[in-house]
């Protein structure tokens, strides 16, 4: 390995900004409250956490089932 690099002719990589997408979303502090205390067990941030639990959803391709009940 060598001892120094030179980057003054590097580039950023054009792919990068497509690997994450910033989003806002509204969740409900208990929500918030679960993800930040199971992330400070695993350690890891608690966004990540969040992403790969909604990527394991979207990749396994799992629906949320809801029914309606009139009262």
């Amino acid at each position: 390995m060598r001892k120094e690099y030179d980057f003054s002719k590097a580039r950023k990589n054009p792919y990068a900004r497509r690997l994450k997408r910033q989003v806002t979303i509204r969740m409900d502090e208990d929500t918030v409250k679960y993800f930040k205390a199971h992330a400070q067990e695993v350690g890891v941030p608690y966004q990540t956490l969040i992403n790969l639990y909604l990527r394991s959803c979207a990749t396994s391709n799992k629906k949320l089932s809801m029914e309606w009940k009139h009262s």
